[in-house]
């Protein structure tokens, strides 16, 4: 079992910063892959990025150049720093890991960008 625990979301003007934690927890050895999905209202669930034990990060091209993915595997826990936010990247937030074989997934952090 594997529990996942989002933080950091809330509200804030465009162009403005959020860093989201999702940290891991449980009988855990290792997690390869961690990632941010996001889900906004009326819309479908898409992937936000996702990074490797190795460091070796994806993201969607809407949040490149925006947004960076970290994590430390020390913590299994896995962070988005989100900087110049726009109004479409209000969302529910949720990471998510694989770990033998079962995905899981966090309750999700709301972020809202309104001025």
């Amino acid at each position: 079992q594997v529990q996942l625990v989002e933080s950091g979301g809330g509200l804030v003007q465009p162009g403005g910063s959020l860093r989201l934690s999702c940290a891991a927890s449980g009988s855990i050895f290792s997690i390869n892959v961690m990632a941010w999905y996001r889900q906004a209202p009326g819309k479908q669930r898409e992937l936000v990025a996702s990074i490797t034990s190795s460091g070796i990060a994806n993201y969607a091209d809407s949040v490149k150049g925006r947004f960076t993915i970290s994590r430390d595997n020390a913590k299994n826990t896995v962070y988005l720093q989100m900087n110049s936010l726009k109004p479409e990247d209000t969302a529910v937030y949720s990471c998510t890991v694989a770990y033998q074989g079962l995905r899981y997934w966090g309750k999700g952090t709301l972020v809202t960008v309104s001025s």
